[in-house]
């Protein structure tokens, strides 16, 4: 794989993998910055919950189970001093649909989380991530 960030201005960058696609960088106003893209480390955290999502709804598909709706949401606390590294990350997974089976949904968790997420697998070794679910009408 693959990256690179170009400088525009600032604290703004453009940043670019090997899937092609563009994603804007920027920086907050306190430190310099034009306030006009995510922080690199909000992005850490998308692509954290981002890699399970993607695991844990393919799973329950291929479970056929009855999913109507289904968002993952994180919130990570950070170091208050430099490097303001991530010290806490909470993920909860709110899985919406009549009949979704909570063993079927604790099951995809485990599987995303032990076999196929590597960014869990990757920022569970620095940093404590506590899983909740809920499974909502």
């Amino acid at each position: 794989m693959n990256a690179s960030v170009k400088w525009d201005h600032g604290l703004t960058f453009a940043g670019i993998a090997d899937s092609g696609f563009t994603v804007n960088l920027g920086g907050d106003k306190s430190v310099g910055g034009d306030d006009d893209g995510p922080r690199p480390m909000e992005l850490i955290l998308i692509g954290l919950i981002g890699c399970t999502a993607m695991d844990v709804i393919s799973i329950l598909n291929k479970m056929k189970e009855p999913v109507a709706g289904f968002e993952v949401r994180a919130q990570a606390e950070r170091a208050p001093a430099h490097p303001k590294v991530f010290t806490h990350i909470a993920i909860e997974y709110l899985v919406h649909g009549q009949g979704v089976k909570p063993e079927s949904v604790e099951r995809a968790i485990e599987l995303s989380e032990k076999r196929y997420c590597p960014a869990q697998a990757m920022l569970g070794q620095v940093v404590p991530i506590d899983i909740s679910y809920q499974i909502l009408p």
